[in-house]
């Protein structure tokens, strides 16, 4: 069953509570509607709470109070909803069972980039080829939109082609995921602390979900051949983690702890295949015994520098590198004095955040040639005046994703990257300081689907395009934070334009009066922008009304006051 918007599942839980031929109280309203809203659009659990509700005071301090407990008081009805959504999962496909199942691994309402919820599951063996030259992360994929299809997981996030940015799993579902698991004995999730835990866990999977419950004193009665551990608890003794010398999977989810320095002991984890941890300090070479680790998460300070051993190339099985920011490459290594080209050192890997532009070479990447998606981190060129050499890309044949950010203002020229022609999307964000005639360039890559121009990327204040100015593929564009004034083009400079975004643009006077030309153009947006720039986006979506073309919608949200 589809998902209720808030106008319906408030008339689902009315009806049900009050009856559809009787009036309800008034004042009850705004607190219902509240309530439902927390249901998410599922019917199942609305009519849950209808059912609690039925049997309280119907007052305003009673639906309060069910407004603030609604988690506690759905999982206090397993009877009414465990044999529905049973059906649901018994007549999943058994290839997809662990990966819903797996969904309970995280707290309510927790959302995970699916970036990294494709790579938990390739690291816990859920995902298998069959044989049809899918990859791993495409059959994932694959998995994720069936399992979206039939409304047990939620996209929480897409971008703009459709494609899943984040994605969760409603309350209720999780409350089956942590039933199911703990009956089946695929995972145990910990979620209250224990005064003292003594029970022996006959699985390998586990989530400690605790507020502050140390994982140290859990470990005690964590069988050896744990395979799995999600840690949302506190940070103290990690040492005892060198004892699961089978686990393949341990995320560090903790947001206000990290460690002072590596924890060593993880270095003893030789099955590790999936690793997300938070810590200060450099990677030791030590982690290079981690062979057969395919994913590294390392969350720090935002800004701090963190330099790589020279030993990170001899881990070939990596897949996915997220590093925070200015992460420095050592150089690559040699394969014999005799051998005077470049070899991929990496061949498996797609994912790269985090990267300093001084290691931006073209050494270092034709040692990772098969990469996808790309976040590069300029040095500050106050220290660094090499921030501003050329930078080849063009070994990065299969590059879809590129992201450009700086550190501090400092002008710069386009003309110092050398763009793959192989790029769909494109995030340029953080005082560059690009000319606009740089911009225009970019009509050169052939693939461009997607391009965010954001907080002062650019430095003067008009964008001039000429006739031969034409961005063929380009389907979203996005300015934010940009203090541009003129903007000159005609629809022809983007003949495929879908959507175009402006936030925070307050010195634009109009929006190009032919964009309305644009056939294919289904939205504009803007956010605080300026008084002239709303009436120019109104007027083109009032003349295409007029001509009849009902398509073009515009949408304009303000919170600052016009001057």
């Amino acid at each position: 069953m589809n998902l209720l918007n808030l106008d319906n599942s408030w008339k689902l839980l009315r009806d049900k509570v009050f009856g559809p031929e009787h009036d309800h109280p008034l004042e009850l309203e705004a607190i219902g509607k509240q309530i439902v809203g927390k249901c998410q659009g599922l019917p199942l659990t609305i009519s849950v709470i209808a059912g609690h509700l039925s049997k309280i005071a119907r007052t305003l301090d009673s639906w309060k109070d069910v407004a603030q407990t609604l988690s506690e008081i759905i999982a206090s009805h397993p009877d009414q909803y465990l044999g529905v959504l049973g059906l649901s999962y018994h007549h999943l496909p058994n290839h997809l069972k662990p990966c819903f199942l797996s969904m309970g691994s995280f707290p309510e309402d927790f959302q995970i980039e699916t970036c990294q919820l494709i790579q938990l599951w390739i690291a816990e063996g859920f995902i298998r080829t069959s044989g049809n030259g899918k990859s791993l992360e495409k059959v994932a994929e694959d998995y994720l939109e069936d399992l979206i299809s039939r409304n047990l997981i939620m996209a929480r996030k897409r971008r703009f082609n459709g494609e899943i940015k984040a994605c969760g799993i409603h309350d209720l579902l999780r409350e089956f995921c942590l039933i199911e698991a703990e009956m089946t004995k695929f995972m145990h999730v910990a979620r209250t602390d224990p005064v003292l835990p003594t029970q022996k866990h006959n699985v390998r999977r586990f989530s400690f979900q605790t507020p502050s419950y140390s994982v140290y004193n859990y470990s005690k009665v964590l069988p050896h051949v744990s395979r799995s551990i999600y840690l949302f608890s506190g940070l103290t003794g990690l040492e005892v983690f060198s004892r699961f010398n089978l686990l393949r999977v341990l995320h560090i989810f903790h947001e206000d702890e990290r460690f002072d320095s590596f924890p060593l002991a993880i270095t003893k984890l030789f099955h590790l295949r999936y690793l997300a941890v938070r810590f200060d300090g450099s990677v030791p070479g030590s982690i290079s015994e981690l062979q057969n680790l395919q994913t590294i998460i390392i969350h720090g300070k935002e800004y701090r520098n963190i330099t790589l051993p020279g030993k990170i190339w001899t881990m070939t099985n990596l897949r996915l590198m997220h590093l925070g920011s200015n992460s420095y490459f050592p150089r690559p290594r040699k394969k014999g004095i005799s051998n005077k080209h470049n070899v991929v050192e990496m061949p498996n890997l797609e994912e790269l955040f985090g990267l300093c532009s001084t290691s931006c070479s073209n050494e270092v990447f034709s040692s990772i040639p098969n990469l996808k998606k790309l976040i590069i981190c300029y040095a500050s060129c106050r220290t660094n005046d090499s921030a501003k050499r050329f930078i080849d890309m063009s070994s990065l044949t299969k590059l879809e994703a590129l992201k450009c950010l700086r550190g501090d203002y400092s002008p710069d020229s386009i003309k110092s990257f050398g763009f793959p022609t192989s790029l769909k999307r494109l995030t340029l964000t953080r005082w560059f300081g690009f000319p606009w005639e740089d911009i225009s360039t970019l009509v050169m890559l052939p693939y461009l689907e997607e391009l965010k121009l954001k907080r002062w990327v650019v430095g003067d204040e008009v964008w001039r395009l000429s006739n031969e100015d034409k961005f063929e593929r380009l389907n979203f564009l996005l300015f934010c934070q940009l203090d541009f004034r003129c903007w000159e083009a005609s629809s022809d400079s983007f003949p495929n334009l879908k959507r175009l975004v402006l936030n925070h643009c307050p010195y634009l006077e109009e929006i190009p009066t032919d964009f309305g030309e644009i056939c294919t153009l289904e939205s504009i947006e803007l956010h605080n922008c300026s008084t002239s720039a709303e009436d120019s986006a109104r007027n083109i979506e009032q003349e295409q009304e007029d001509m009849g073309n009902n398509c073009l919608k515009v949408y304009i949200h303000s919170t600052q006051p016009k001057f």
